[in-house]
């Protein structure tokens, strides 16, 4: 198969995976206004998000981040850093991360950074503390070029 035509299958698959993923993500602030708080998948599923989760992610980051906290947190899956290895993205949805393993900010690569890198023993913590407000999202990189 030409290179061209690997990189389209590939997509397809990828995109194929992350179907689940909301087809708009909802701040922390707009959730908590929500009597039953959801996110419609792109795959048109309805994906209820528990009050408590939410109350307990409000409980670990300032109000003001409220409105700039997107829901749900991505674990991005990758072969790309090694295996074993997700990474999450955003400031306040590493401080959350960060915050719900207990990991120190040296941990975390650094209070107030844009990415973190945690292994699979963590993602299961985290999945266990935040199963409604996470969601797995495959990443596949070519070129540089994300999918």
């Amino acid at each position: 198969m030409p290179l061209r035509e690997n990189e389209r299958v590939i997509t397809k698959a990828i995109r194929a995976l992350n179907r689940h993923l909301p087809a708009e993500r909802k701040t922390l602030a707009a959730l908590m206004r929500e009597d039953k708080p959801a996110v419609r998948g792109r795959d048109n599923s309805i994906q209820r998000i528990r009050k408590g989760e939410l109350k307990r992610i409000a409980s670990l980051i300032p109000e003001e981040a409220y409105q700039r906290l997107q829901i749900p947190i991505y674990i991005e899956l990758t072969s790309d850093y090694g295996r074993g290895i997700s990474r999450i993205r955003g400031k306040i949805e590493c401080e959350v991360v960060r915050k719900i393993l207990g990991l120190s900010s040296e941990q975390g690569q650094g209070q107030g950074c844009d990415e973190i890198f945690i292994y699979r023993e963590d993602v299961r913590k985290l999945r266990r503390e935040l199963q409604t407000t996470t969601q797995y999202a495959f990443v596949f990189t070519m070129d540089g070029n994300s999918q």
